[in-house]
């Protein structure tokens, strides 16, 4: 059970929006063997959100007033196309003077190399009670007033489809010093097929942009050891069609970082990292990131 007075949020684009009162009560499945999740909550609004940087956008329905009921379900697989499994020889390395120690990963997660393809699939559905709202597309002028450019309309019932397929590729077992850890992991999201179907099908181009949900998404991360715990990543994700009055595939964020992984939290991680587009960056201490 979350509560916030206010509560910020962030939108598909990077903008930062702050609710007056957000209060929400979810509950989800444990992670299963045959893959599948499920989870249902209520989430109640109150006032209406504001943009706190400022920028021409329009604001998210999710974020509006009111009583807000979902419920969603996915299904899960993922195939090792090659794994190499660790070994007694992998964790006990032996001195010159004839002992052995224990020498395990920097990181749990990345104690063995492989190539594995996953997907997921699921559905969602939203009931909102009470009165419909509706979301304004507002653009801040020169003289720092706020005009509304139109409304849409919120449905009180929504349901869609979802689904990701990923593909992930390592080199290294993450032990040694040096050159013992390359990773690249490269994710199609399709958010919403409705919107993507509608998007195919419509002859209208302002439609289509308006659903910043009907684009398929990209996203890209890249990781390089540096040297013994410490690793550069690359986060970057794509859009793969007009959204926000851009058209064709366009970056929508980019983050460099460096981690230093702490062994004796198994996965644990200091994290730096700086986002160029977002004009952010933030120390954090992760704990367990699995």
């Amino acid at each position: 059970m979350e509560a916030g007075w206010p509560e910020l949020y962030i939108d598909h684009n990077g903008n930062y929006w702050e609710v007056p009162l957000s209060i929400s009560l979810d509950c989800s499945s444990l992670i299963s063997d045959s893959g599948l999740r499920y989870r249902f909550g209520v989430q109640k609004n109150g006032g209406y959100p504001q943009d706190v940087d400022a920028s021409p956008g329009e604001v998210p329905l999710a974020l509006m007033p009111g009583l807000c009921a979902k419920a969603a379900f996915s299904f899960e697989k993922s195939k090792d196309l090659w794994r190499q499994k660790e070994t007694d020889e992998d964790l006990f390395v032996r001195a010159s003077n004839g002992s052995r120690y224990l020498r395990p990963a920097y990181d749990i997660r990345l104690k063995e190399p492989f190539a594995a393809i996953s997907g997921i699939i699921g559905g969602i559905c939203a009931a909102w009670i009470g009165d419909g709202e509706s979301s304004a597309a507002i653009e801040t002028m020169e003289s720092g007033d706020i005009i509304s450019l139109g409304a849409k309309k919120r449905s009180p019932f929504s349901a869609d489809i979802f689904g990701s397929v990923c593909f992930t590729h390592q080199h290294g077992k993450f032990r040694k010093l040096f050159g013992d850890l390359t990773r690249l992991d490269a994710r199609l999201d399709i958010c919403s097929a409705s919107a993507w179907a509608s998007k195919i099908f419509r002859s209208s181009a302002r439609s289509n942009a308006e659903n910043p949900m009907s684009s398929p998404r990209l996203n890209l991360i890249f990781q390089q050891q540096v040297y013994g715990p410490i690793v550069f990543q690359v986060n970057s994700k794509f859009s793969l069609g007009s959204s926000a009055g851009k058209g064709g595939v366009h970056m929508e964020d980019l983050i460099y970082s460096l981690n230093y992984s702490l062994r004796l939290l198994q996965s644990g991680k200091v994290v730096a990292w700086y986002s160029p587009k977002q004009k952010e960056a933030m120390v954090e201490l992760r704990l367990f990131e699995f």
